[in-house]
């Protein structure tokens, strides 16, 4: 320190700047712990307020969830007990049978299922989101966006759930049906929502994607038609076997099981076809839809044993010898082709001569 006239002057360091916060003292600690207590006190009420509307959310979400799919099993449970009921009756040719309402309605009754507690759930799981204040747009926007791009690489998956789950709705077919889809054909054994499985008549199974059948033809829905062609000869008495094979139709429609796979009397239609030797009548019948087949055969039986019976002669495909001469004739007349053969000097001739055995010489005494 130097002393100037009448200036004192005073030098000294500045000290240094300490990184250490002050110790904190009792009293501060008191008005943190106060100013928590009081945003506390402002915000328990708000607080409490969201935490029972989320429980309240929570509780009728899974409330209605369960109720819902309790619904939906007793729902399917009575499809079933009805279709057990008509089972092994007359009514359940009209009817599907068991086996297929029971897949069919677990089907339906899985995909309702499945859906409902979609709905459910996702739609609290909105609420509590809005509870929370929480703004949803982001998060619907990327939702959007994410399931175009699901849509778009799992696309045929998708199409195949879609196309069974309308198959299904729409009862197109089921378990135990004939059908032709297109790709293959075959008895339904098994309906899936993503894959159909078919019987093939070889016995091999086909696994049909529902998203590729484009077309359906069901041979066991409603009513099937049983045809029947009987050739007999030109000089048959026509009433006389028309009169013939409705008393078959009679006698069969009277017996067991063929008086309930009959819907209709067999009916002879008329001539479906004549020939020089012989004619063709058409008989038809109206079925239980998947026992035509069944039908038919035993009315080719019947029919020929009636005919036999009555002297009627039948005739298959090719026709007897006995009844075409004029082509055993034409067969008899026929000219061979010319062949080059036929003239010994040709050079296929002279290949095919005998080459001559070398002669013998004579033996010197």
């Amino acid at each position: 320190m130097s002393h100037m006239k009448g200036f004192p002057v005073f030098w000294s360091a500045a000290p240094a700047a300490d990184a250490t916060p002050p110790p904190t003292t009792l009293k501060d600690a008191q008005q943190s712990a106060t100013n928590a207590a009081g945003w506390v006190e402002e915000n328990w009420s708000t607080w409490l307020s969201i935490g029972l509307r989320i429980a309240l959310i929570l509780v009728i979400a899974f409330v209605l969830r369960s109720v819902v799919r309790r619904a939906i099993t007793k729902l399917i449970e009575r499809m079933n007990r009805t279709a057990q009921a008509v089972d092994g009756t007359a009514l359940a040719g009209l009817l599907v049978n068991a086996e297929r309402r029971r897949q069919r309605s677990a089907a339906i009754g899985s995909v309702l299922r499945s859906v409902a507690s979609f709905l459910i759930l996702g739609t609290a799981a909105l609420m509590i989101l809005a509870t929370l204040e929480i703004n949803l747009a982001p998060l619907l926007a990327s939702a959007g966006v994410a399931g175009v791009a699901i849509g778009f690489g799992a696309r045929n998956l998708v199409t195949d759930f879609l196309s069974g789950v309308f198959m299904i709705l729409e009862d197109q077919y089921g378990v135990g049906d004939s059908i032709d889809a297109g790709v293959a054909s075959g008895e339904v054994i098994e309906v899936g929502l993503r894959v159909t499985k078919l019987r093939g008549d070889n016995g091999e199974i086909w696994y049909v994607r529902n998203g590729e059948v484009k077309r359906i033809g069901n041979l066991s829905q409603g009513w099937a038609t049983a045809g029947v062609e009987v050739q007999i000869r030109a000089d048959e008495d026509l009433d006389e076997v028309r009169a013939l094979i409705t008393q078959v139709g009679v006698d069969m429609a009277k017996e067991e099981p063929w008086n309930e796979r009959l819907w209709e009397p067999v009916e002879v239609l008329g001539l479906d076809a004549v020939y020089l030797d012989s004619m063709v009548v058409k008989v038809s019948a109206r079925t239980m839809p998947g026992k035509a087949l069944g039908v038919e055969r035993e009315l080719r039986w019947r029919i020929k044993k009636a005919l036999d019976e009555a002297g009627v002669r039948m005739v298959g495909r090719p026709l007897d010898p006995d009844l075409q001469p004029e082509d055993a004739a034409i067969a008899g007349a026929a000219v061979a082709p010319p062949s080059v053969l036929s003239n010994p000097d040709s050079p296929q001739s002279l290949a095919t001569t005998p080459i001559p055995p070398p002669a013998t010489p004579p033996v010197q005494k």
